[in-house]
């Protein structure tokens, strides 16, 4: 059980009227019994949170530096609905927000909520509880239980060279033959059309896209790639050569 600021208000205004009031000693039971009253009442009303259950999802590696999402997944399978406010504890050092959340869920329903994670350790980061507070139709009281919802995430360290990549990968490809090098020069293969400039072999002029331009256009060339090489290997007893007179 938990009491709300609601709760402190009115006692607080119980405590105005016991002092204005000709009977004090009557009007401090009668308020008393009121505040008892609304108490037992919001109780009885509010949804229970024994019953809840709950589901996560997520990131379980993340870089330091980096962001982490983890959804918390939260069912209701009693016949009341749940109103009130859900909090995920976790490790100061995992940097969870936002710390709590409202929570509404109808009866035989369930709601997703996202929690981020901006770690500032490197390691393990686990989940401590999930503690949900159920408020009953008065504000004033309220059912509060905690869940043990457990999830870990790997915090790695930075990956500081990670914009050097995929240069670094390109050109590891460019070696391994994995990857073709575009590179523009003598060749016979066609590659592109540019203006003409002075200097430029006349006989790469292409007329007709120089019709269509107006402009003079010449052609590029390069190295040939992309070929494909097929070799076939004869084995049959036919193509085999001969010593004497038997086939090798």
């Amino acid at each position: 059980m938990a009491l709300t600021g609601r709760a402190g208000l009115v006692a607080a205004l119980g405590v105005v009227v016991v002092l204005l009031a000709p009977q004090p000693d009557l009007a401090l039971v009668g308020v008393c019994l009121l505040l008892a009253a609304a108490i037992v009442f919001d109780l009885a009303l509010a949804g229970s949170v024994r019953a809840l259950r709950f589901h996560r999802s997520g990131d379980t590696l993340v870089r330091l530096g980096k962001q982490a999402t983890v959804e918390l997944v939260v069912e209701n399978p009693g016949r009341r609905k749940v109103r009130g406010v859900l909090r995920d504890a976790w490790p100061p050092s995992a940097g969870a927000t936002p710390r709590q959340q409202g929570l509404a869920v109808p009866a035989g329903e369930r709601r997703k909520l996202t929690i981020t994670l901006n770690p500032t350790r490197r390691g393990d980061r686990q989940s401590v509880a999930v503690t949900v507070r159920s408020l009953g139709p008065l504000g004033i009281a309220a059912r509060q239980g905690s869940h043990g919802v457990p999830w870990s995430v790997r915090v790695l360290p930075p990956f500081l060279s990670r914009k050097h990549l995929p240069s670094r990968l390109a050109r590891l490809r460019e070696l391994e033959g994995q990857h073709p090098a575009l590179v523009r020069g003598q060749g016979t293969e066609f590659d592109s059309l540019r203006e003409y400039v002075d200097g430029d072999d006349v006989r790469s002029i292409d007329w007709r896209a120089t019709a269509r331009r107006s402009d003079v256009v010449v052609r590029t060339w390069r190295p040939e790639r992309d070929r494909r090489v097929l070799i076939v290997l004869e084995t049959g007893r036919t193509s085999a050569g001969r010593v004497g007179e038997a086939p090798i």
